[in-house]
């Protein structure tokens, strides 16, 4: 895996998976642009500091990007346990927004790579929801939606990342006469300063996920998987959800399709 001469940006690098990526990727030759809404000074070449919660902070970061970059980790998200406007604007309209606007600033044959989750696998299940909240600009639309399609507490975090999956999808050709490609990567639970309120979230489903697991994953089982979608090893790669669970995803599947032991 070489990403020699790469220049990748990296959100929610402060901390978690963000900063184990940041260090991977620069231990295989990449310079990163760390994006945070808390300063990092380690494993990056710059920070820009930025809010993901405000289009007009997201704008202004991306304008203080200098000369043209070749990947882009969307890894900063809000856990479940923050308020339902907040996950959705962070986790959704926010990596949107700096992520078209990136793609401008982006060389051909670029990566885009979207941390996702476990979470997020009954997608399908969510259909006409997904439809409608991709259809929003606003980040001042998301109270309303919320509001009208029960979007409370956990379920915030869930939905965030089903939509996520889904624009991935849908965007698996969009810069295709570009080269540039775009995926997920779904962790299950990771032990990150998040586990906590992801557990306290799902309750009991959370507390049979870990009885089941052999363990949590950890940034460092999370971070190659995302750096080998940055190089240039994943050029045909598109579009895709890639499980990084311990198994978790497989397992969920076989049961919910009546394949058991």
């Amino acid at each position: 895996m070489d990403l020699k001469n790469k220049k990748i940006i990296v959100t929610g690098v402060a901390s978690g998976i963000g900063a184990e990526t940041a260090k991977v990727i620069k231990a295989h030759g990449a310079s990163v642009i760390g994006v945070d809404i808390n300063e990092a000074t380690e494993n990056v070449d710059e920070f820009i500091q930025a809010d993901l919660s405000d289009p007009d902070s997201i704008e202004k970061a991306v304008a203080k990007i200098d000369g043209k970059i070749d990947g882009l980790c969307n890894v900063a998200g809000l856990p479940p346990t923050k308020a339902a406007v907040a996950v959705l604007n962070v986790n959704f309209l926010g990596l949107r927004h700096l992520t078209e606007l990136v793609v401008k600033k982006m060389n051909d044959n670029g990566s885009i790579v979207n941390i996702a989750s476990l979470a997020g696998l009954e997608w399908p299940e969510s259909g006409d929801q997904i439809r409608a909240f991709l259809k929003i600009r606003d980040f001042g639309a998301t109270e309303a939606f919320c509001r009208e399609n029960d979007i409370v507490g956990g379920r915030s975090y869930f939905f965030s990342k089903e939509v996520l999956i889904v624009w991935t999808m849908m965007n698996r050709w969009t810069w295709r006469d570009r080269g540039i490609r775009i995926n997920c990567v779904s962790p299950g639970p990771v032990e990150t300063p998040i586990l906590a309120d992801f557990l306290e979230t799902m309750g009991e489903r959370g507390e049979e996920d870990m009885r089941i697991m052999d363990r949590p994953g950890t940034p460092e089982d999370i971070a190659p998987v995302a750096a080998f979608m940055l190089s240039d090893d994943s050029l045909w790669i598109r579009g895709a959800n890639i499980p990084c669970d311990g198994g978790m995803f497989s397992h969920i599947q076989c049961e919910m399709h009546g394949h058991t032991d």
